[in-house]
């Protein structure tokens, strides 16, 4: 074994792509079309091909699809690119984010929409209508274009073409490979050094080209701490990683040796609806609900967090704000059996069965009736789940599972019925926002067969209650290496640093940080397709 280790093995290429996530397998299509010679370089091992990706409810944003106007959606690029400017707020100095970001809205239709198509990638006929915004523009119309498979279905089909490809022998895989560092002669990257954690074997790569496709940096607490935004405060006691395991930001550091200019890493895509996985497969991992729009959103003492209470659906930076404004960063839902039932969701492939294994009338299934058998798997397996017939005993085994007396059930049940009475005044006399965009919800097709409505908490035919636990939890890094309109890496004074590129996450997305302070959720997706296939461009035509 210990000769093993000290085995050293050169190999050369054309361009060498580090990293198997989305990102990573668009660029190696789009460079075997062209014939290229290609070294793809992975982590994982070969089972998880795709990365996050594939681990994803599969969203992707896009502008004026055909689908959006079999809905009777009206969109256009003018209006998106508003929408995406107002969610951002650039400054002045985001020179190339701006510009990625009119890319994406100008290509998403040619370059991400009719790609995919092309690739055997299928859509949900309805449209999802995510990041309304709250007090001002987010997605004006609905934009979130849902996979049929979620992000399992997108990867297995990008991947059905990269294994059948009529190239397939000009490219080769490395498996359980990290790469270590970047191989720099005078201005020009040449590849990298990279270590088989398999068998330790070392290979020097060298490659005319070498894209980072590696991921961002949200998969390492300790990264995540250092950059925490200080409009946050101070970061809150337990952040669960809804990332991946090996999305720690090892090549930024790596590129930012070689000259590679890092910006914008303050600005995180983190969720406020984060619980502990029932079966974690890395320290810290972490599950990303879709909060119930029907729950009452509370924070640590059982008290309403307000003034405007917390309703997903609108704005996950602001939710995110206003929990890491309380006096303890986590907070608690609460609702009832039949609310969590036909509401309740985890984001991502692994718990959704029905979409992920495009089971059409399982899906249908569970819209028309609710997810019974998904609640009572996570609410028995996930220890941040509270099940209990009255207000009384709730607030006990609150308190149990935090191991205090922070919930006092008095004040909690009072809490629950000021919201209940409101409700059964009747709709002519909702003063109350979570009501009235419980309303504005219904309206939207899309949202209506999953929302309840005015569903009262202390309805005893919706028994038992529910409390939920609730932590933020990681998912995307919004900056990093900074890229022009190429995808080039840049140094500190703009200037492209020959033969390396970056894509998807490992970019921010584009330009260092394409959304700038915040996301219209379904463009993490659509840019490591979008930044991948200009990479490929600029290195096939340069």
């Amino acid at each position: 074994m210990e000769e093993k280790k000290k085995e050293k093995i050169s190999l050369s290429t054309e361009v060498l792509v580090i990293g198997g996530g989305l990102a990573g397998i668009v660029i190696a299509l789009d460079l075997l079309d062209a014939g290229k010679k290609v070294i793809l370089l992975d982590r994982d091992s070969e089972d998880r091909l795709g990365g996050l990706a594939r681990l994803s409810f599969g969203g992707i944003f896009m502008v004026d699809t055909p689908i959006q106007r079999w809905n009777g959606i009206q969109d256009n690029i003018s209006l998106a690119l508003s929408d995406w400017n107002s969610t951002a707020e650039f400054s002045e100095k985001d020179k190339f984010p701006k510009l990625w970001a009119q890319e994406y809205v100008n290509r998403s239709l040619e370059d991400i929409f009719y790609y995919l198509k092309g690739k055997s990638v299928g859509f949900f006929p309805v449209v999802h209508w995510v990041e309304r915004g709250m007090f001002k523009p987010g997605n004006s119309v609905p934009r979130f274009h849902m996979v049929w498979g979620t992000g399992e279905g997108l990867i297995s089909a990008l991947k059905k073409n990269l294994y059948s490809h009529k190239n397939l022998n000009r490219l080769r895989f490395l498996f359980r490979t990290r790469a270590k560092e970047l191989i720099r002669s005078g201005k020009r990257i040449q590849g990298c050094i990279a270590e088989s954690e398999a068998d330790g074997r070392r290979y020097e790569i060298f490659a005319e080209h070498t894209v980072l496709a590696s991921g961002g940096i949200a998969g390492d607490m300790k990264k995540i701490r250092k950059h925490w935004p200080k409009s946050l405060g101070k970061p809150p006691e337990i952040i669960l990683n809804g990332s991946h395991k090996y999305a720690i930001g090892d090549l930024h550091t790596a590129s930012a040796k070689i000259g590679a200019n890092l910006t914008h890493l303050d600005k995180m895509w983190n969720y406020a609806a984060g619980v502990h996985h029932p079966d974690p497969k890395w320290e810290g991992e972490g599950l990303s609900l879709v909060p119930p729009k029907s729950a009452l959103w509370l924070n640590s003492k059982g008290e309403r967090i307000g003034p405007i209470p917390l309703v997903t659906g609108f704005d996950t930076r602001y939710l995110v704000e206003r929990i890491c404004a309380q006096e303890e960063k986590f907070s608690w839902q609460i609702m009832n059996w039949k609310i969590a039932v036909k509401e309740l969701a985890v984001s991502g492939s692994e718990f959704n069965d029905s979409i992920r294994n495009k089971d059409f009338f399982g899906f249908l299934k569970t819209v028309l009736f609710g997810n019974e058998p998904f609640i009572k798997k996570i609410s028995s397996e996930c220890t941040d789940f509270v099940v209990a017939d009255s207000v009384s005993e709730l607030a006990e085994r609150m308190n149990q599972l935090n191991e205090d007396r922070s919930i006092n059930s008095e004040r909690l049940e009072r809490t629950i019925l000021e919201y209940d009475e409101m409700i059964e005044r009747g709709e002519a006399f909702h003063n109350d926002d979570q009501l009235r965009r419980i309303t504005q919800l219904r309206n939207y097709r899309g949202d209506r067969a999953r929302t309840c409505k005015f569903q009262k908490i202390l309805d005893r035919k919706a028994m038992p209650l529910i409390a939920i636990r609730e932590f933020i939890l990681t998912r995307k890094s919004m900056g990093g290496i900074q890229t022009d309109l190429k995808s080039r890496v840049l140094d500190p004074k703009g200037n492209p640093i020959e033969g390396l590129y970056a894509v998807g996450e490992a970019a921010g997305f584009g330009g260092g940080g394409i959304h700038g302070k915040g996301a219209l959720e379904g463009t993490f997706l659509g840019s490591c397709i979008l930044t991948s296939r200009i990479a490929a461009r600029s290195i096939i035509k340069p």
